[in-house]
């Protein structure tokens, strides 16, 4: 994990406290202490050096980026030894016995991102995870290009937008009743200044 807790890092009301991120609409507002999201998830930082990769990053809080409060994920993404992948993620449920969140409610899912590395413009994904998804690196994806140093860009992402990538996805329509992870990447392609901002995470309705 490459997960870095940048100031406070305790909840600040218990488990039961949080509204669930299909019943407000929101993932995550930047509201609460890193790592944990407003519906009291838990932020991690993950890189390919789980899967043999060389590729390297750090997730933190930052209080300003750009006028708003932010994780920001740093690093450098290596396509040496089939790697290539830096991203931050967070389940969907709190709830240990159910493990994930019926979205069906909604359209597709909405963040806030910016970019500020040397040479990260470009494409980025969003990766969705729910029971379909046997293996680690399976997943339903999508995608969404940003320039860097233009400032704060809000992206909509619908569901059907999503393709299945990965043993099970691939042949299985997506289903969005059953949510388990989210996760924002940078993947495929070499960056050497990785610095990927995100201030909102939530779901969409048209």
């Amino acid at each position: 994990p490459a997960g870095k807790a940048s100031g406070p890092s305790l909840m600040t009301k218990a488990p039961a406290a949080f509204k669930s991120c299909v019943d407000s609409g929101t993932i995550d507002d930047m509201s609460e202490n890193f790592p944990y999201t407003s519906c009291g998830t838990t932020w991690r930082g993950f890189t390919d050096q789980v899967m043999g990769g060389v590729s390297y990053g750090r997730l933190e809080r930052e209080a300003v980026v750009e006028g708003r409060t932010a994780n920001v994920l740093h690093g450098k993404v290596s396509l040496y030894n089939n790697g290539g992948f830096v991203q931050m993620a967070t389940d969907l449920s709190l709830d240990p016995f159910v493990g994930s969140v019926d979205a069906s409610a909604y359209d597709g899912i909405e963040l806030d991102v910016l970019c500020q590395g040397k040479d990260d413009t470009g494409s980025f994904n969003v990766h969705l995870r729910n029971p379909a998804c046997a293996r680690q690196n399976s997943s339903y994806r999508s995608s969404f290009e940003i320039e860097s140093g233009t400032g704060w860009k809000t992206v909509r992402l619908p569901w059907k937008g999503f393709k299945g990538f990965g043993p099970g996805p691939e042949s299985t329509p997506f289903d969005v009743t059953e949510l388990r992870r989210v996760g924002i990447v940078a993947i495929g392609r070499k960056i050497e200044d990785l610095n990927l901002a995100l201030a909102g995470l939530r779901f969409y309705s048209d």
